[in-house]
């Protein structure tokens, strides 16, 4: 891989919580089309990376660029959450976070607004512009509902949902916003094996069919190491390896911190 294909570049990143260091001197680099993993054990940091890439942290020191589609650089350390969106950089959370009560239509729809070339006007005297754009709205909602086997549920609130198919709908939202950097944190958390395994091939599929760079946050080790062709890992705040699935199995370091003996038998 070269300079030409980066999509993210981090830099030594880190911050202060406290005077407690939760992430120190974090770098990495994320090219277009990879799916790479961030594993480590509770309380490594993980989701704190996360929360600084998309503007819910400010960094206390360090750098973040981010490549858009469009190759235009951009420095993006303190910038909020809603600008990184517009850029291309979308995310889902442990905790998930829908409009519960809204139906599962309308949280895509809203993430799909940003994309509107309507105004107000157009809306209120329903001109063509706006026709247009309510009926791209709906073929997308049901494409992305498609993807993840729930487009039968769009009528329903998003609370009544299983558990599962909540976690599928956080992740159709973020593809709602076009991005071209998605971070997803801990996506089959509370999955069963049967959904899991569904999982894993859905986040390859979208990987491709949207030119998507993915970094992934997973404690599943079966997903992490199925899917992600290189690992990151934390301890403490920092990486302490970075690999190939088969290096990082076998890092010393990584079964005394994070993995234990099983994962090289494993």
């Amino acid at each position: 891989m070269n300079g030409n294909d980066l999509r993210l570049r981090v830099q030594d990143l880190s911050i202060d919580f406290g005077g407690l260091k939760a992430v120190s001197e974090f770098s990495c680099e994320l090219h277009n089309g990879e799916l790479v993993g961030l594993i480590g054990p509770n309380g490594a940091g993980k989701t704190t990376v996360f929360n600084m890439l998309s503007g819910i942290y400010a960094p206390s020191e360090g750098e973040i660029e981010f490549r858009d589609r469009r190759s235009n650089s951009h420095l993006v350390k303190n910038l909020s959450p809603a600008k990184l969106n517009t850029l291309g950089i979308a995310r889902t959370f442990q905790n998930i976070r829908l409009f519960s009560k809204l139906t599962v239509e309308d949280n895509i729809r809203i993430a799909l607004h940003a994309n509107r070339t309507s105004g107000p006007i157009d809306a209120l005297l329903r001109l063509r512009r706006f026709r247009i754009d309510e009926e791209r709205m709906s073929t997308q909602t049901i494409e992305l509902l498609s993807l993840f086997k729930i487009e039968h549920k769009k009528n329903e609130l998003a609370l009544n949902l299983p558990y599962g198919e909540q976690r599928k709908l956080e992740i159709a939202r973020a593809l709602a916003s076009n991005p071209s950097l998605l971070l997803l944190d801990e996506p089959a958390a509370g999955m069963n094996p049967q959904e899991t395994e569904e999982l894993m091939k859905i986040i390859s599929f979208i990987k491709d069919e949207f030119r998507l760079t993915i970094l992934l946050i997973e404690h599943d080790m079966r997903l992490v190491m199925g899917i992600c062709k290189r690992l990151l890992v934390l301890d403490y705040g920092r990486i302490i390896a970075a690999g190939t699935p088969d290096e990082i199995r076998r890092d010393p370091a990584v079964i005394k911190a994070y993995l234990g003996t099983e994962a090289v038998n494993g």
